[in-house]
């Protein structure tokens, strides 16, 4: 009897020990973090999604001199996570900007224990800001970086300001770009059909999970734009045969999303390949590309086009650079006012003028 008391005091022991270790390592919200005297009136803003929406001032995953965003024009370059937080901070709230996570196994490990897993990874970004590079659909809801449950168990510590608050979800490219040459030969590809069936259902198991909880929190779905149209691959798919069929295929993916947007409460579309061609212009069915430039201000004129230099579309590591984001930024906000009504203030062609200039006037060529 006392080998089986001993037996179980050491369990015990272990277990107690095993806790003690999580705890130390404490992955729960940072202090102070919570229940900030923000505007009564701002709106709680998450995030859930992959590099697209990971903030580039990230110095945990972007430390100096490993290959920060922008490269030489890292200072200058934000996405549009930032920027929507600089022009709107006041009506937005994004939570505080924050290092916070951990390891996707001590996470997991801590929520095996009943603890919190927090966020993972660790990152530097705003504390409702989960999207993190690399993450595609099968991390929405599952895996050592998930990032639904892990967003939800933090606002359901401020169950009453999500009455009023808005989650982004925007996920999917990492899943689709990299079939873009079977969408060319095959657009209507069992594999295509299968791979859009298992994004739509991790993003309707998200809507399920964040209004089981929140069922007035608004959800926005971004569709995802068609990565053909990148001017990274100006020399591939170059018949006009495959960029339709590349077309068809995407469409098909984004109709799934955006049906499931449109039949659940609370949740709209965000149709980010329509967005790109409105404002970016597309490869179409010319031997060169159809694309457009953008002209902001009086005189900074940015090209489709790829480079860190901020006259470029995309960085070199293929995001979308300031002026991109900042654009993005401003539909957004126009997003969010037309399908939820939201009091939001536009953001003015001015104002991204008034924003993007002075991070760029070294750049500025004389107007002639």
């Amino acid at each position: 009897m006392r080998t089986g008391f001993r037996r179980v005091g050491f369990a015990a022991f272990v277990t107690a020990g095993v806790m003690l270790a999580f705890n130390v390592w404490s992955q729960d919200v940072p202090d102070n973090a919570l229940n900030r005297k923000v505007s009564p009136t701002a709106i709680p803003f998450a995030v859930i999604g992959d590099s697209n929406s990971h903030s580039f001032q990230d110095r945990v995953a972007f430390p100096a001199g490993t290959g920060e965003r922008g490269g030489p024009f890292h200072a200058r370059t934000f996405n549009w996570t930032e920027v929507l937080d600089k022009l709107r901070g006041k009506e937005i709230d994004s939570g505080p900007w924050v290092v916070w996570g951990s390891s996707g196994l001590l996470a997991t490990g801590r929520e095996a224990l009943g603890l919190s897993g927090g966020r993972a990874p660790k990152k530097e970004d705003f504390l409702y800001n989960f999207a993190n590079s690399g993450a595609s659909c099968a991390n929405l809801m599952d895996g050592r970086f998930r990032q639904a449950p892990r967003l939800v168990a933090v606002m359901d510590k401020e169950p009453e300001r999500w009455k009023r608050g808005v989650v982004l979800i925007r996920m999917g490219l990492n899943d689709w770009s990299s079939s873009l040459d079977l969408q060319s030969r095959e657009p209507d590809s069992p594999k295509l059909a299968e791979l859009t069936s298992r994004c739509v259902k991790q993003i309707g198991a998200t809507l399920k999970l964040i209004h089981e909880s929140h069922p007035q929190t608004l959800i926005l779905v971004a569709g995802i734009a068609n990565e053909a149209d990148d001017a990274a691959q100006n020399n591939n798919w170059v018949s006009e045969a495959e960029r339709n069929n590349i077309w068809k295929a995407l469409d098909s993916f984004n109709a799934g999303i955006r049906k499931l947007a449109e039949s659940e409460p609370n949740t709209a579309f965000f149709d980010d390949a329509a967005w790109l061609v409105q404002r970016w212009g597309t490869r179409g069915g010319a031997p060169k590309p159809a694309f457009k430039t953008v002209t902001i201000g009086k005189s900074f004129v940015v090209t489709n086009s790829i480079g860190d230099d901020p006259h470029n579309l995309l960085l070199a590591d293929d995001h979308a650079g300031l002026v991109g984001n900042a654009l993005w930024a401003q539909s957004l906000v126009a997003r969010l006012r037309e399908a939820f009504k939201l009091p939001l203030t536009p953001i003015s062609d001015d104002e991204v003028a008034r924003f993007v200039v002075p991070l760029v006037q070294p750049l500025v060529q004389p107007a002639k």
